[in-house]
C-alpha cells in the first residue's frame, strides 16, 4: 500500500518524508511544481482540488495544505480502498475566533469550516481522520513569523524586541512530523482535532529574544514599548491583529496529544540553522 502526501516539501512535509521512508511504505508526493526525483518518493505534479491525478489504492493520505481544497478532492474522487486520512489545521481556528480584526475572524472561521468539511468528506468514503491544530511552527526556515523577523534582523543588524506578557508555544516541525507518524498507526484518534505546540510556555518577549540569541551574527536589540505598539496598531492596520495579541496567551493544551500518541514535543531552543530554507 501507498501513502499520498499533499505538502511533502513544506515544513513539516521536510520532516515527515524521511520519518515516511525510513518506515518502508512507498511513497507518493504532489507538488505544484516538477520535483528532482528521490529514491523511495514518486513525485506527481498537480494541485487540490481538482488537478489531482489518478490515484492507485492508498493506505493513507497526508495533508499539510488547505482544509477545504483536501476535502473538496476526497469529495470529488473515487478511492478504492479507505485510507487514513492526517492533516494539519492551525491553533488560529480558535486563538483568532473573536479577533478585533475582520479578516482575522474570517481565517479562523475557514479553518472550523474547513475541518468540518473534511470530516464530512471521510465519512463519505469510510476513512478514519484526526487533524492537528500547531501553534506557530518554526524549524525549517520556511514559516512566515518567526523566520522572516530572524532574517530582516540577519540583514539589518537591527532586532526589534516587541514588548508582550502573553504567553508563547512554539513547535518545532518535526515533532508535528512525529506526531503524524504516531496518528497514522493509532486508532484511538480517529475523529479528533488534536492541539499540539510547543514544550515550553514563554512569554513573547523571551520568545524573540531566544531566536535574536540564536542569530548567527550580532544584532542591535531595539525594544518597542507599549505606547509605541498601541500607536503602531492605529496607523498599520496590517499589524493590528498580531499586535493586539501581544498580551493575550496563544497556547495549546498538549495533554490529549501526549496520552493517546505519546509525543511529548521539545522545549524552544532555537539554532541558527532554523532560520535558514531547508530546502
Amino acid at each position: 500500500m501507498t501513502v499520498l502526501v499533499f505538502g511533502g516539501s513544506s515544513q513539516i512535509g521536510h520532516f515527515l518524508m524521511p520519518r515516511l521512508l525510513a518506515s518502508g511504505e512507498p511513497v507518493l508526493a504532489v507538488s505544484r511544481r516538477p520535483r528532482l526525483a528521490q529514491a523511495g518518493v514518486s513525485w506527481l505534479q498537480g494541485a487540490l482540488p481538482a488537478d489531482v491525478p489518478a490515484m492507485p489504492p492508498l493506505s493513507a493520505i497526508v495533508s499539510f495544505g488547505p482544509l477545504q481544497g483536501l476535502a473538496d478532492w476526497l469529495a470529488q474522487t473515487r478511492l478504492s480502498d479507505a485510507p487514513r486520512v492526517i492533516a494539519t489545521s492551525s491553533m488560529s481556528a480558535e486563538t483568532k475566533r473573536d479577533s478585533s480584526v475582520p479578516a482575522e475572524r474570517k481565517i479562523s472561521r475557514q479553518l472550523r469550516d474547513g475541518e468540518a468539511a473534511l470530516a464530512a468528506a471521510c465519512a463519505r468514503h469510510g476513512c478514519a481522520w484526526t487533524v492537528l491544530r500547531p501553534t506557530l511552527v518554526y524549524g525549517a526556515g520556511l514559516d512566515k513569523s518567526l523566520t522572516p523577523i530572524a532574517r530582516r534582523a540577519m540583514r539589518t543588524h537591527l532586532f526589534p524586541l516587541p514588548a508582550g506578557r502573553g504567553l508563547r508555544q512554539p513547535v518545532h516541525a518535526d515533532d508535528i512530523a512525529q506526531a503524524v507518524m504516531a496518528a497514522l498507526d493509532c486508532a484511538a484518534t480517529s475523529g479528533r482535532i488534536l492541539p499540539i505546540g510547543g514544550g515550553e510556555r514563554l512569554p513573547a518577549g523571551e520568545m524573540f529574544a531566544r531566536v535574536r540569541s540564536s542569530l548567527p551574527q550580532a544584532t542591535v536589540p531595539v525594544p518597542l514599548p507599549a505606547w509605541l505598539l498601541q500607536m503602531a496598531r492605529l496607523v498599520l492596520p496590517p499589524l493590528r491583529g498580531p499586535l493586539s495579541r501581544l498580551d493575550s496567551d496563544l497556547i495549546a493544551d498538549n495533554g490529549e496529544l501526549q496520552r493517546l500518541l505519546g509525543i511529548r514535543p521539545r522545549p524552544f531552543r532555537p539554532e541558527a540553522s532554523m532560520w535558514i530554507p531547508s530546502l
